[in-house]
């Protein structure tokens, strides 16, 4: 770490803090902390501070524009080759081909026809992608996923889920929800527990398929997710700070 970078300090302390918090959640939820991953939000951030998140320690991000990712994979790529980078917004699938050639991750896949996109370019490009299947568990018109929030309609998922696994070059490790926002991180409770027993549905469904990744939580809710299962927190202000629009 660069000691002498006021951001990295800053940056670094903030990770200690979180990372005390993922921990303690992960006591209270019967669970290792290992198996929380922590994935650093920096959409909108500049290249100047994820260089100090680097230099502080984090090798993970999580993006939701893929044109404004690629260019800082560009410049950083030439002083830090193994950074990781996942995209964890809405893609459109238009753009579908910058996520298959360049990320290591989705955890925003949401319909088929982005999934038949990704598909065709990741052969293209001879790559395989992770993915994780967003699922709408509260019902809200602004969440992008499909139609998870009533149990007694998980049937009516699993043509189009079919579909999804059956594109050879997405390998589907999960499934990722956003609950609604709340300065109450109990009240997305509720909603993390329905993406967990959609998972285990989903598991006994699909049993070929390995659904254990579940990518659920922010800053103001990640310990509730991680009591509740969540295997990737996705955290930008409580580490970066607060996004500049």
């Amino acid at each position: 770490m660069d000691s002498t970078n006021p951001l990295s300090l800053q940056i670094k302390e903030n990770i200690e803090t979180i990372q005390e918090q993922i921990a303690a959640a992960a006591k209270r939820g019967g669970r290792d902390a290992g198996d929380v991953k922590l994935i650093t939000v920096s959409k909108k951030k500049s290249v100047e501070v994820l260089r100090a998140a680097v230099q502080a320690g984090i090798t993970l991000f999580g993006e939701n524009y893929p044109e404004e990712t690629v260019g800082k994979m560009d410049i950083l790529k030439q002083e830090y080759p193994d950074l990781t980078w996942h995209m964890i917004g809405h893609l459109q699938s238009r753009k579908a081909r910058l996520v298959a050639e360049r990320f290591d991750m989705m955890h925003s896949l949401d319909s088929v026809r982005l999934a038949g996109k990704l598909g065709i370019a990741l052969v293209e490009c001879g790559r395989y992608l992770p993915v994780l299947l967003e699922m709408n568990v509260s019902g809200e018109e602004s969440k992008g996923g499909w139609a998870a929030w009533d149990e007694k309609h998980w049937e009516l998922l699993v043509p189009e889920i079919e579909q999804v696994l059956a594109v050879n070059a997405l390998i589907v490790k999960g499934l990722m929800a956003m609950p609604p926002l709340s300065a109450d991180a109990e009240k997305t409770r509720p909603y993390f527990c329905r993406l967990r027993k959609l998972q285990e549905w989903l598991g006994k469904r699909f049993s070929q398929t390995e659904w254990g990744e579940l990518s659920m939580g922010t800053s103001m809710d990640f310990e509730v997710a991680i009591e509740e299962g969540a295997t990737f927190v996705r955290i930008g202000t409580a580490i970066l700070g607060a996004r500049a629009y």
